[in-house]
């Protein structure tokens, strides 16, 4: 019986051996994976272009750069002022500007500036006697300019910049009244139009993606003309310019779009990984 069994084991174990031989030899390849598109990352697409409106209330600190009339004689010659001075006066102004690029933009502003009150004083002589005059006035103007802005960044949704604005101004002198010992001479006030130009830096803060709230400071020089006219024995009078220190507060809103730098940032991009599998 033994005999019968064994080859029957034997032949058994051969096809095992044999089966094991031949899975060995040919492993399980898996199908072939269709290679996957690279990844690229695209910038979203930034429009810096963009028209804004703008309005500021400020507050203005004037300095005359000289004052001069002219007396008739005798003698007849030039005089000065012998004291000036200029108290500061609120302003406000609106403007329309465009956005070129993320960091040049340009406007043109309009603004009106109320009356600052002037005080001078002259010394002379009086009738043979040395007298002293009170002087009294004020200005006002309408400033016209043309500005163009370098915006250096952004930080924390703070952008700060300088810029520069070419203009005009359209001064108005009210009558200077001049006393002296009780006596009072009226000149009536001069209005002309004056060149103007001024140099500004200041920094946006982002309040939402189309509004932005803007504080700055702008010198402004405007260029000499006609204070007063002439009256008995004295006239007319100049002023040399003025320079004028502003503090400005306002709003700018973006029309039809959003401030780029104020936009909320674009989402992360997710990708999904799907891991091979194997078998």
């Amino acid at each position: 019986m033994f005999k019968t069994v064994r080859p029957i084991v034997a032949g058994a174990a051969l096809l095992a051996t044999t089966s094991l031989s031949a899975f060995a030899a040919d492993p399980y390849v898996p199908p072939p994976v269709e290679p996957q598109p690279p990844v690229v990352y695209e910038e979203p697409a930034v429009d810096y272009g963009g028209w804004y409106i703008r309005g500021d209330v400020n507050y203005h600190w004037s300095r005359l750069r000289s004052t001069q009339y002219i007396t008739y004689g005798p003698p007849a010659g030039t005089a000065s002022f012998t004291t000036t001075d200029l108290r500061g006066a609120w302003s406000a102004g609106v403007g329309v500007g465009y956005q070129l690029t993320s960091y040049l933009r340009t406007d043109l502003t309009f603004d009106y500036w109320a009356k600052s009150r002037f005080t001078g004083s002259t010394t002379g002589v009086c009738g043979g006697v040395p007298c002293v005059s009170t002087d009294t006035s004020a200005y006002q103007a309408l400033l016209i300019m043309a500005n163009a802005y370098v915006d250096l960044g952004t930080y924390h949704g703070v952008t700060p910049y300088v810029g520069a604005g070419i203009g005009g101004a359209r001064l108005r002198w009210d009558n200077l009244r001049n006393t002296v010992g009780g006596i009072t001479t009226v000149h009536r006030g001069a209005k002309e139009w004056r060149f103007a130009w001024a140099l500004m830096a200041g920094a946006s803060y982002c309040l939402t993606n189309k509004l932005e709230l803007d504080v700055g400071y702008r010198f402004t020089r405007i260029h000499g003309g006609r204070m007063f006219d002439f009256a008995p024995t004295v006239g007319p009078g100049f002023d040399g310019g003025m320079n004028v220190h502003e503090g400005r507060a306002g709003l700018r809103y973006h029309l039809g779009g959003t401030s780029n730098r104020c936009a909320p940032p674009p989402p992360p991009q997710v990708i999904d990984y799907i891991p091979p599998v194997y078998k």
